[in-house]
């Protein structure tokens, strides 16, 4: 079992949802990058996802557009960002890391290789936000035969007639896009989630996390009480900005805590 899929498992028996913070790495450096990414384990992150800095983040808003930036500025490299993970599995061997980023440093890079160096580090998924499904044998080979989920984005515009074919070769988790538009704009509404997941369970048996939109704990909490997972990401970045790592990991205790007592309020 992948440390992805055990993680879910385990808070299934338990009843309860994953909380999936975001790292944009080297945001403002890799030190801290590395510092969160410990730290947040500390306070009840059950998966991260790190951002591999791109010059054209097209799905991005402002908040991580801006921390890719400075990611790139301070030496982020795809070459850099894996050695970010394998120092952090130095001292952590069992939670899961997905990193998300854009398709053409992977190509120039070399898929082939890209996949082979990341399982070889200790990535455990990857989503590729500019990955269209149709082209998506670019990836799925060696992914699969390297052992990384391959994570894919649905939104509220995906068709039930398009889903089979965006979902097709994934696995880990399904990242559900709840708005349309850019990432930290918006947030979807209990409603929202209520009529937009039970599609989804009736089209994957994976897990469904929640992007692009939660930022505080009562938002996550509700995201708990119909997806498996939810994905917070600008809001820590915003926090990073204004006060310090200390801030961020506050707001990710507090996200866990709103996560876990979420589902119990609702046993």
């Amino acid at each position: 079992m992948s440390r992805i899929a055990g993680v879910f498992a385990k808070l299934r028996a338990s009843g309860q949802a994953a909380l999936i913070p975001f790292v944009e790495a080297y945001d403002p450096d890799r030190a801290t990058s590395l510092a969160l990414l410990h730290g947040m384990v500390a306070n009840g992150a059950d998966i991260i996802e790190i951002g591999m800095p791109f010059t054209d983040p097209m799905a991005d808003g402002p908040t991580i557009q801006t921390a890719g930036r400075r990611g790139l500025l301070a030496g982020a490299t795809l070459h850099g960002v894996l050695g970010l993970v394998e120092e952090f599995r130095r001292a952590n061997n069992h939670t899961p890391i997905v990193l998300m980023g854009y398709l053409n440093p992977i190509l120039s890079y070399g898929v082939e290789k890209f996949c082979a160096d990341a399982a070889k580090v200790g990535v455990d998924g990857l989503i590729v936000v500019d990955l269209p499904a149709e082209e998506a044998d670019l990836l799925l080979p060696d992914a699969g035969k390297n052992r990384l989920d391959v994570i894919r984005l649905v939104a509220p515009t995906t068709s039930d007639e398009r889903l089979p074919l965006v979902l097709e070769g994934s696995s880990g988790f399904v990242y559900y896009v709840s708005i349309t538009g850019i990432t930290g704009t918006r947030t979807a509404t209990a409603a929202d989630l209520a009529r937009d997941i039970p599609r989804l369970r009736a089209a994957t048996d994976l897990p469904i996390a929640v992007g692009f939109g939660v930022r505080t704990p009562e938002q996550a909490a509700v995201v708990a009480q119909h997806a498996d997972a939810a994905i917070v990401a600008s809001a820590l970045i915003e926090t990073l900005c204004r006060e310090n790592v200390a801030a961020v990991l506050r707001d990710v205790k507090a996200l866990s805590d709103g996560i876990r007592n979420a589902r119990k309020a609702a046993a």
